[in-house]
């Protein structure tokens, strides 16, 4: 049996709706760190608002399986770099587009948070 390619529709929808979620990395087990997710088509991107110094970010490229949760439930999941110009622009497009109101948009796609893109997986 192979792995489905993209997350469970529901959580997908869960995810793109979210404000915020919490992701659970090897270097941040217990309690977590509070990111902003974003959407763009089928799939679900996250970014380190500190660039490559991010804890997080670290302990999810050392150990890609973390876990994140979502409206009050924790799902497994993995993530998987990515380097593709073109994602990273819609990605970016998302993250001014869903937190346009808020004065970190601006970080989120600056020059050193573009490198952090990640691409959540089941």
């Amino acid at each position: 049996m192979t792995r489905p390619a993209t997350l469970p529709a529901k959580l997908r929808a869960a995810l793109a709706a979210a404000v915020e979620i919490t992701i659970h990395t090897a270097t941040t087990p217990e309690a977590g760190v509070t990111i902003w997710v974003v959407a763009v088509g089928e799939e679900a991107y996250i970014r380190s608002f500190r660039g490559r110094r991010g804890k997080w970010h670290a302990g999810a490229l050392a150990d890609p399986a973390v876990s994140i949760t979502v409206d009050g439930e924790t799902h497994p999941a993995r993530v998987e770099e990515v380097t593709d110009p073109a994602t990273i622009a819609a990605v970016s497009a998302a993250f001014l587009a869903k937190y346009a109101g808020s004065p970190y948009a601006a970080a989120m796609v600056a020059e050193p948070t573009l490198a952090t893109t990640l691409r959540l997986a089941p």
